[in-house]
């Protein structure tokens, strides 16, 4: 422990020079540091589902610099510092966990989620909305999942998940419909219900609808960009290749993995 607190003392110490001493820092805003923070945490995704440990504790530290950065302007500004944060946040799990730190008793994970929301509510007397924790600029599919878990703490979900099913296949039928109408606008609504209903199916079987996509996009550019590789060193060009070629290729890739 005592290794711990010193190696984030002398954080705190490197920040407060580098805010005084380097004009790069010294500019810096809550503003300025929020499109960084941004990506930092998209490369720690990365490093994450490439199971990349090294690469973990490197994105980790990344944002950790940020998350004193921003304490330190607060400080600044004679609004919170970094006690005021840890504090909020030590407060925040203590109060939200009675089920360690008090007498509530649960027997499964789902319980614990539902007793966080409403015990979220409760921080605000009851008058917080369900759905206004979730930032508006959230990728839509990360939105999608997070709006369902939010509702499904407070009860509002399927009581068997296998009836997520009839909502994928009527969104499916709509869907269709609407193509054969040709109405551009309602197969934008449509294709956005089906990919909100498919969110929701991931979520009730326990998986995580952004990872299960990102998955598949790295899968298909392994795949596609073996089919380019041998098609470049066969002479020839995708361009001028027949599906049938191609096909062939992309099989190949796939018995390869």
């Amino acid at each position: 422990m005592e290794k711990k607190l010193e190696a984030f003392r002398k954080l705190l110490e490197i920040m407060d020079e580098l805010r005084e001493k380097c004009p790069w820092d010294r500019k810096q805003t809550l503003e300025s540091l929020r499109k960084l923070t941004i990506e930092e945490t998209y490369e720690l995704g990365d490093a994450i589902l490439q199971n990349d440990l090294q690469g973990i504790k490197k994105e980790l530290g990344d944002l950790m610099l940020h998350i004193v950065f921003y304490a330190k302007i607060g400080d600044e500004k004679g609004v919170f510092d970094m006690a005021d944060v840890l504090e909020s946040i030590n407060e925040k799990l203590i109060f939200r966990h009675p089920h360690v730190f008090g007498e509530i008793e649960v027997e499964n994970s789902r319980q614990v989620i539902e007793n966080w929301e409403a015990l979220k509510l409760k921080e605000k007397d009851g008058n917080k909305r369900v759905l206004e924790g979730v930032p508006t600029s959230l990728p839509a599919l990360v939105k999608a999942n997070r709006i369902q878990e939010k509702a499904s703490g407070v009860g509002f979900d399927w009581e068997y998940k296998e009836q997520v099913w009839e909502k994928v296949q009527e969104e499916v039928n709509e869907l269709r419909t609407e193509i054969v109408n040709i109405n551009k606008d309602k197969i934008e609504a449509e294709f956005g219900d089906l990919f909100f209903a498919m969110v929701n199916a991931a979520r009730l079987y326990g998986v995580d609808p952004e990872a299960a996509l990102e998955r598949t996009n790295l899968k298909f550019i392994k795949r596609f960009n073996h089919l380019e590789k041998e098609t470049l060193q066969k002479g020839k060009d995708l361009k001028g290749m027949s599906l049938a070629e191609m096909d062939k290729i992309w099989e190949e890739a796939k018995k390869g993995e």
